[in-house]
């Protein structure tokens, strides 16, 4: 799994820098929030959103812990408005999508939330119960208005790279 997910692998192929403003969805107990949190540093923020309470508070415990003070937390589920409208830099989902229920509204709240040349990190590694298929991600992205840049691995574990792409001026 680490060969495709581990944090430094995808921070890399994200291009996460200093400064930047990530939306961790399905974060967890922070498994990739912690680390982003320290990548993009005090200039940057990390948003943790997760419906499960009890993982949120771990993830604050930690941070707490490690002396981080730019993540926030939001508990709340995937396309129920709760992010900021052209905020983000970066959103990750891994291993994530297929635990979403309405992935439509999830997509475009994250779309949404994106800024113009954003970027939409999807990864997905069996055995993960909840795996979703390259063509699955592939068409819900695009239905969401993403346009693809690049992938990652292969059927078993891979990452696809997804833009929100710069809107035309009439």
């Amino acid at each position: 799994m680490n060969a495709v997910s581990s944090p430094d692998k995808i921070f890399q192929r994200l291009d996460l820098e200093k400064g930047m403003k990530l939306l961790d969805v399905g974060s967890g107990p922070g498994r990739l929030a912690l680390p982003a949190a320290k990548l993009v540093g005090k200039s940057g923020e990390v948003v943790a959103l997760d419906l499960q309470s009890k993982m949120l508070k771990k993830l604050s415990v930690r941070a707490e812990d490690m002396g981080l003070d730019n993540i926030r937390i939001i508990n709340a589920g995937a396309g129920k408005g709760k992010t900021n409208k052209d905020y983000f830099d970066r959103a990750l989902l891994v291993t994530v999508l297929g635990e979403i229920p309405n992935k439509d509204e999830a997509l475009m709240e994250i779309y949404n939330s994106l800024k113009e040349g954003g970027i939409l990190s999807v990864t997905e590694v069996i055995p993960d119960p909840h795996y979703t298929t390259i063509k699955k991600v592939r068409a819900l992205c695009l239905d969401a208005g993403f346009q693809e840049m690049d992938s990652f691995g292969n059927w078993v574990a891979f990452t696809i790279n997804f833009m929100k792409q710069e809107q035309e001026n009439d």
